[in-house]
């Protein structure tokens, strides 16, 4: 464990109550390291937030139910700042992505395009 009082100054988006009913923002300094390494926080937000799944669905084919299965990347997180800046991110390196709200609260984001989701698996991987 460790302890400072310098903390606040590093990580000023930590403060009393819910992050999600707080402002997340990032200070100047902090975007200017994520514009030079997007896929660092991407990857830490799926590794904490997210996961890569196998999806399927089915269809029907001459008459005959076909399985199709796909891969694709889902984050979730009730603060809107956060997923604000997930999203931009996403935009910056040029992931397509769609949100829809969840009925428990918050936002899901999904990665599910087959190039934007090979581009996710070239600099994301799986969670360790």
């Amino acid at each position: 464990m460790s302890t400072s009082k310098h903390w606040p100054c590093l990580f000023p988006q930590h403060g009393p109550g819910k992050k999600h009913e707080r402002l997340i923002a990032l200070a100047p300094w902090q975007q200017a390291i994520v514009d030079s390494h997007p896929w660092e926080l991407l990857r830490g937000l799926i590794h904490s937030d997210g996961c890569r799944i196998v999806n399927w669905a089915t269809r029907s084919v001459k008459d005959e139910i076909k399985r199709h299965e796909y891969p694709r990347y889902f984050f979730t997180n009730t603060s809107t700042d956060i997923i604000r800046i997930f999203t931009d991110t996403l935009d910056a390196v040029g992931v397509e992505w769609k949100a829809t709200p969840r009925t428990a609260g918050g936002v899901n984001v999904s990665v599910a395009r087959r190039a934007s989701v090979a581009l996710m698996d070239e600099h994301i991987g799986p969670k360790s």
